[in-house]
């Protein structure tokens, strides 16, 4: 992963068959906070298996995914909510259940279409910011 606003890049297994590993949670966590305020939280594991299962399902396991947001603080989320449209006052950014990505190489669209077929949680896809939200959420979609 290459977190954009950090420019901190990272690899890690954060699961071993079915036991995730709580050192590497723990990095992801940390990787994964709240850019503009430091905080972290804990990142729902089934977020990972999302990306992962998102990167196994367009065959583009060597890709890395490029991370717009994880984590966001209620603080961030509510400055968000006050300068850009489309910020979700509960938004499950702030409980560590969503990131925002990119994957390199990768259509936007292509990753919106494979996480749409795998049926997880909400996809939202912003194809002029160049981006896809996933969450562990309910199932959902939205955008284009």
């Amino acid at each position: 992963m290459h977190h954009l606003h950090t420019d901190e890049r990272m690899t890690v297994a954060y699961r071993v068959g079915d036991n995730y590993q709580r050192s590497a949670l723990k990095r992801l966590n940390f990787f994964l906070r709240d850019f503009r305020t430091g905080d972290e939280t804990a990142i729902d594991p089934q977020l990972f298996d999302l990306l992962h299962d998102v990167k196994c399902r367009l065959g583009h396991e060597d890709g890395t995914f490029e991370i717009i947001s994880g984590y966001r603080s209620p603080h961030t989320n509510a400055m968000l909510r006050r300068t850009s449209s489309g910020v979700a006052r509960r938004s499950l950014h702030m409980v560590g259940q969503a990131i925002d990505v990119r994957l390199t190489e990768m259509p936007t669209r292509n990753i919106r279409d494979a996480a749409l077929m795998l049926g997880r949680g909400g996809v939202g896809y912003y194809p002029r910011s160049d981006f896809v939200h996933l969450d562990t959420g309910r199932v959902r979609r939205w955008g284009a």
